[in-house]
């Protein structure tokens, strides 16, 4: 009798079982998964670079896009009080935090669109200029479009935020759409490292 009680496994407490949530399990797993074809299309990037047999070539159009990059990292910045916000359930604080991430995104995807713009008229990279116009395009357009992905999602989230369908409750699922985000800013510091430092 003692020794079965002595072998019995303990009870989880409340963190631990929250840590093993079903979402968080989940997220992870996307994280993984899309960090994994990140890496394949910048693996690729950097194998193809140099390989151009014709320009324009990255150090000929290519400069750092600092201001789409302030406002992309403020944003983890912004989401992460969102989150806190509402886990003290100041609900209208965490949606106007959301919002001011959503905003910032917005300026994130303006900025790369004018960098496209110029590259394609004034420049004349398309995705079918050469090896570099390719991978660059393919890499970064990658990236733009989960920043879109991931704006939807916090839209809808501030829109809950603001028609006061969101609750404290609901926190551990912001979370989780700000761990995306999270990650999201991080691949566009291996963007940025990759095509515009590295690359040039």
């Amino acid at each position: 009798m003692s020794g079965s009680a002595s072998t019995a496994r303990p009870a989880l407490s409340e963190p631990e079982i929250e840590r093993l949530s079903a979402g968080r399990v989940g997220m992870v797993g996307l994280i993984v998964a899309e960090a994994s074809l990140f890496a394949v299309f910048v693996v690729a990037y950097l194998y193809d670079l140099g390989k151009s047999l014709s320009g324009p070539t990255p150090g000929d159009v290519l400069s750092v896009p600092v201001v789409g990059t302030v406002c992309l990292l403020s944003s983890s910045v912004t989401v992460t009080l969102a989150v806190r916000a509402l886990r003290r359930g100041a609900v209208s604080r965490s949606g106007a935090w959301l919002l001011a991430t959503v905003l910032l995104a917005v300026a994130f995807l303006t900025d790369t669109a004018i960098e496209w713009a110029r590259l394609i008229t004034r420049e004349g990279l398309t995705i079918g200029t050469n090896l570099f116009g390719t991978t660059f395009y393919a890499l970064v357009g990658l990236h733009a479009s989960h920043v879109i992905v991931g704006g939807v999602g916090l839209s809808l989230v501030a829109v809950f935020a603001r028609t006061r369908a969101l609750r404290p409750a609901h926190a551990e699922r912001v979370e989780l759409v700000s761990w995306y985000w999270h990650f999201v800013d991080a691949v566009w510091i291996v963007v940025l490292t990759v095509v515009y430092v590295i690359g040039r």
